[in-house]
């Protein structure tokens, strides 16, 4: 039996600024809920001004809850730094403020990390919500590394982080990349650990109009093109990889809407079809993409 002394194998962490009370009690529930029970959930409010949140969530009555309200603005990427920090689990859940976990994720990605000591990174496929569309993120290491150079394919709020690699390599969330802090994360651990995707939905993503996504689109695009330049720079070899691998497309339009040409560039080998359909000729091509 668990004693009071003994820490959480999970910590789930949490940061909250100006959540809907609904959408923040369903985050909070979807863990309380979960068949795995062995967690910490904690609950960091980087809104000083705003006691909303606290009270809502100190309306619940679970010993596992630990809520912690900033001074001051600390904004996101300061914010879940402080939360790793107050973490004393083996494992760190990830999870946003209006996002949703299945009952059974974190008994999903603990069971798959206690059997795979190398992977210090899991997440899993996200139905996005309202819109019920799954995600498609590659499941492999090697694909996910690969996938990395020019996108992130593992879905931060459905996360998992082994806490020991983060400590090892001292590997922190970075202000300078946010909102794309996640993303760069994942490409300073790219050297360090393996990567894995659950093929299975773990939790329900909110897509909403205050969602971070959105809200932050521009600055989004413009952080994680410099979160590329780096990770493209520091891992070549997988780069190099990356690009012989590659599938480009160009569709050549009759009127601005009807497909007349379809032109693929895959490895060495250039493909034409008509309407996007017809193949006309496929051969090899010496054109070669530049870094």
């Amino acid at each position: 039996m668990k004693t009071t002394e003994q820490k959480p194998q999970v910590s789930v962490l949490v940061p909250v600024y100006k959540p809907r009370p609904e959408y923040l009690c369903e985050c909070i529930e979807s863990i309380l809920s979960q068949t795995f029970k062995d967690f910490e959930l904690l609950l960091l409010d980087d809104c000083p001004a705003d006691q909303t949140a606290e009270q809502l969530i100190r309306g619940y009555d679970d010993p596992r809850i630990k809520y912690v309200r900033n001074q001051v603005n600390l904004g996101i990427s300061a914010s879940r730094n402080k939360l790793i920090d107050m973490a004393q689990g083996e494992y760190l859940a990830v999870m946003d403020h209006d996002d949703i976990s299945l009952p059974d994720r974190l008994a999903k990605q603990v069971a798959y990390m206690d059997a795979h000591p190398e992977v210090g990174v899991i997440s899993g496929q996200v139905l996005k919500i309202p819109q019920n569309k799954p995600s498609q993120n590659p499941i492999t290491n090697h694909d996910i590394k690969l996938a990395l150079m020019t996108v992130c394919v593992l879905s931060h709020p459905a996360s998992m982080i082994r806490k020991s690699v983060l400590a090892a390599h001292n590997i922190r969330y970075e202000e300078e990349f946010s909102p794309a802090e996640d993303y760069a994360l994942w490409c300073r651990l790219l050297p360090h650990t393996d990567f894995y995707n659950l093929p299975d939905v773990v939790l329900k993503y909110r897509w909403h109009e205050s969602n971070t996504s959105k809200v932050q689109n521009s600055r989004m695009s413009k952080e994680a093109i410099a979160v590329r330049a780096f990770v493209q720079t520091e891992n070549p070899a997988l780069y190099n990889e990356f690009k012989s691998r590659a599938k480009y497309e160009c569709v050549i339009r009759l009127f601005g809407f009807i497909p007349l040409l379809k032109i693929t560039r895959c490895n060495t080998r250039l493909s034409v079809s008509l309407f996007s359909a017809i193949p006309l000729f496929s051969c090899k091509s010496s054109f070669k993409l530049k870094g």
